[in-house]
């Protein structure tokens, strides 16, 4: 899974560092950091085609 294609992915404008706009709390913020298994349980494919298809 590509990170770049999830729906929560962003870049930090002031620093250009990658980060995930998610919105998690504290407890699902610190279990997401610690999976370092490569499986992330918010990854959600962005689909920009999904969003155009909806306002025809």
């Amino acid at each position: 899974m590509d990170c770049e294609t999830c729906e929560f992915y962003s870049v930090d404008d002031e620093t250009g560092d990658p980060v995930c706009s998610a919105y998690l709390d504290e407890d699902e913020y610190a279990a997401f950091l610690q999976s370092g298994n490569g499986k992330c349980r918010y990854y959600r494919f962005y689909d920009e085609y999904k969003t155009v298809q909806k306002q025809n």
